[in-house]
């Protein structure tokens, strides 16, 4: 198998739940008003570090679109998909964009490093 490469990001970022593989900047967030089967989704402009699924034509609540399951490059999780082809004229903003399943991904700047901020005492002291 050969080497996998990734994108890193800059900035606040929405990574894979699983191996933390950065997907997205919060500043590519289109919409936070996304479902999908398994819950929360957010539509994104630009995603990177996935791997795409075959096409296929999709019902969904807002009319039939042809799309591709997305998947992380790093550890192959299901992670969304991506809307290819929108059917209808009021979907065609959806067009090339990505949604991502809010269970599947963090968010990176909430996630990643945890500082406590409480007083303690040294390992050498009685509490």
């Amino acid at each position: 198998m050969g080497r996998i490469f990734v994108v890193d990001l800059e900035g606040r970022s929405y990574n894979c739940k699983f191996c933390k593989t950065q997907f997205a900047l919060a500043d590519d967030i289109v919409s936070k008003n996304f479902h999908c089967r398994r819950g929360k989704a957010y539509l994104f402009s630009n995603v990177v570090n996935i791997t795409y699924g075959p096409r296929e034509e999709r019902m969904m609540l807002s009319g039939t679109h042809t799309v591709a399951d997305i998947f992380c490059c790093r550890c192959g999780q299901i992670a969304g998909w991506k809307y290819e082809v929108a059917h209808e004229k009021s979907q065609k903003y959806k067009e090339g964009k990505f949604v991502l399943e809010r269970g599947r991904i963090i968010d990176g700047g909430d996630s990643e490093f945890y500082i406590d901020m409480r007083p303690s005492t040294s390992d050498g002291e009685d509490a």
